[in-house]
């Protein structure tokens, strides 16, 4: 789950803290591009553009899950689902340094793809690898990181931790932590047994 459901949770609400921090950015960056201050309604419209992409990202990543369980099993598809959490965390952490608030609009979008394809494959997986007497609970702890996920996202964007203007990049690049703990644990799992059986045909290793 840390990996899985706990990413979208994070992503949902990690945003919220640093709205004003993020507006005046792009107010900042816009007036040293333009040499004018943009007005209050562009200001919202590329807010609000930040905050939805994640919605749009989340559509292509759930489309694709599908197809990734089966092409590449259920724990590669997770494992590969870091991809775009990373190249998010990337983008937007380093979005102040190199002055484009268009680096936050394309993380954000990776982060979406990452949030559709985690939380889909999280509940594949440990659905599939449960025993059946406790597939019940496991499934739980789906929902239960994603709840997990929107705590630590608004602990993190509080003013006694991440929530200062200094700090908004790095509160931004913070789902890089659990990508890297998955990464760095999740190839010592077990694959699929149901995708070993059915879609590779692997009674075997299934077994």
């Amino acid at each position: 789950g840390i990996g899985g459901a706990f990413q979208y949770g994070l992503q949902i609400s990690i945003i919220n803290s640093p709205a004003e921090y993020i507006k005046s950015f792009i107010r900042e960056t816009w007036l040293k591009r333009y040499d004018f201050s943009p007005s209050e309604d562009v200001i919202t419209l590329m807010w609000s553009f930040i905050v939805s992409i994640y919605s749009i990202g989340g559509l292509l990543g759930s489309s694709s899950a599908g197809y990734l369980a089966v092409r590449f099993g259920r724990k590669k598809a997770m494992l590969l689902a870091n991809i775009p959490a990373l190249l998010s965390a990337a983008l937007m952490g380093l979005s102040r340094l190199c002055g484009s608030f268009e680096m936050i609009v394309a993380g954000r979008l990776c982060s979406g793809v990452s949030g559709g394809l985690a939380l889909n494959m999280n509940l594949m997986y440990a659905g599939e690898c449960a025993p059946r007497k406790l597939r019940g609970l496991i499934a739980i702890t789906v929902s239960t990181a994603s709840a997990v996920g929107k705590f630590v996202g608004f602990a993190l964007g509080l003013r006694e931790v991440l929530g200062v203007e200094g700090l908004w990049p790095v509160l931004m690049a913070a789902n890089a932590l659990p990508s890297l703990v998955q990464l760095l644990t999740l190839p010592f799992f077990p694959e699929s047994p149901r995708y070993l059986l059915i879609d590779k045909k692997n009674k075997e290793e299934c077994i």
